[in-house]
């Protein structure tokens, strides 16, 4: 049985079908309220705070993916994202399961250097540092070496549904609405994206790959790395609007911080688009030569086509 905890999320969705697509028909959902994504998912309610719910949840599994979620609140990360991957890895040491653990970049230095697996952690704000101390707990299990560990990690999202990143907010659901895009800090610097559904199919590939575990893995992206003045021109013309944006300042950010929460959780992310983001997937490439990557135009067709089917 392959187990996925946080199941409510785009990336768990999106993982719950590819498993199902090409791996396994045993699959377990588990969340405070699962929701089936496949007719054969089993469901299981569990708090991934409560140690002894999520060892329950993982009885049985032989793989467990962690791709819980929580709002972007730093005081809520701290206070609950590491007792949650604690419980898991508990958990699955106990029941002798591998463990996959989706990742992000929060950890690393915020310039222009190419991100490989390689590189230090130097986390910027306190989101940062809950993301660095998660990871190298992981790893800290990999190295003890009593279960299977890797690491999957992808930098910013975009795609279809309900995924959450500034990309979707500020142009792709600007453009749906008939608005003008609007862009973080400069449109000049090279941003590297992941379409949501490759993270997830590359993490099942991952988590299906005997010879994955004990790695860390940059999930594929494609290597054209636009800058936001190319990604919106380019998202302007498949919506069939005319490429124009503003540009958000920093310094307007910081203002509208003053007014409002969910606009001070992100600023310790702004120095990343001040800079090029350029995040390697090299690895992930050469062990999985035969994985599509979906380009930028045809994730954005994409998005398109299900928004004008609703």
């Amino acid at each position: 049985m392959q187990t996925i905890l946080g199941a409510n999320g785009q990336i768990a969705v999106e993982l719950a079908r590819e498993l199902k697509r090409k791996y396994t028909n045993d699959l377990r959902l588990v969340s405070r309220n699962p929701r089936k994504v496949n007719d054969t998912d089993s469901l299981v309610s569990a708090n991934l705070l409560d140690a002894k719910q999520t060892l329950d949840a993982v009885k049985g599994s032989s793989i467990v993916y962690f791709t819980a979620g929580l709002p972007p609140d730093t005081a809520l990360w701290e206070a609950q994202f590491p007792t949650m991957l604690k419980n898991a890895l508990d958990a699955c040491r106990v029941a002798g399961a591998s463990f996959a653990y989706f990742d992000n970049t929060y950890m690393y230095p915020q310039d222009a250097r190419r991100l490989t697996e390689e590189t230090p952690f130097a986390p910027v704000g306190r989101k940062g540092k809950v993301r660095a101390a998660m990871a190298s707990m992981v790893l800290e299990e990999m190295a003890r070496g009593v279960i299977p560990v890797l690491i999957g990690r992808a930098p910013e999202f975009y795609g279809p549904g309900k995924t959450q990143s500034f990309t979707n907010a500020l142009v792709i659901e600007k453009l749906q609405a008939g608005k003008k895009p609007r862009v973080p800090v400069r449109d000049d610097t090279r941003r590297t994206l992941i379409w949501t559904p490759d993270a997830s199919r590359a993490l099942a590939a991952l988590g299906n790959a005997p010879d994955a575990f004990g790695q860390t893995w940059h999930l594929p992206c494609c290597d054209d790395r636009p800058t936001y003045k190319e990604f919106v021109t380019m998202a302007s013309q498949v919506f069939g609007r005319e490429p124009s944006y503003s540009v958000i300042g920093k310094w307007a950010l910081a203002a509208a911080g003053l007014f409002s929460k969910q606009v001070r959780e992100i600023q310790e992310l702004l120095p990343r688009y001040e800079q090029d983001n350029l995040f390697d997937s090299t690895k992930f490439k050469r062990r999985f030569p035969e994985f599509e990557v979906t380009t930028y135009r045809e994730g954005l067709e994409l998005i398109r086509r299900e928004w004008s089917g609703k």
